[in-house]
């Protein structure tokens, strides 16, 4: 993987405000390849080996949180996001207006 697209990904993620949520889809059009919100997940899932960034304000595009990480519903509600059931409770008000 080319790690300057890695770095793009990573730097669009890390300008997510505490408090707001984005989508896989949302980091895709941002960096200008918006049919690769997969690869946008796989970054994310890989994030560790490159520093520290806020992974966990990425959704999908239901708002459903990523699927075997607990503690990504534990850091959002920490930030004052609604969450329930695996899933930002009404994502249009926590929707990052990037």
């Amino acid at each position: 993987m080319d790690e300057d697209l890695i770095y793009q990904i990573l730097s669009a993620v890390e300008e997510i405000p505490p408090g707001r949520v984005s989508t896989y889809g949302q980091i895709a059009r941002l960096i200008g390849r918006e049919r690769n919100a997969r690869l946008v997940g796989k970054v994310l899932s890989l994030s560790d080996y490159y520093g520290k960034y806020p992974c966990h304000r990425v959704v999908n595009h239901a708002g459903r949180l990523a699927p075997g990480w607990p503690e990504q519903g534990r850091l959002l509600a920490e930030e004052g996001v609604k969450v329930q059931n695996g899933k930002v409770l009404n994502l249009k008000e926590y929707l990052w207006d990037c």
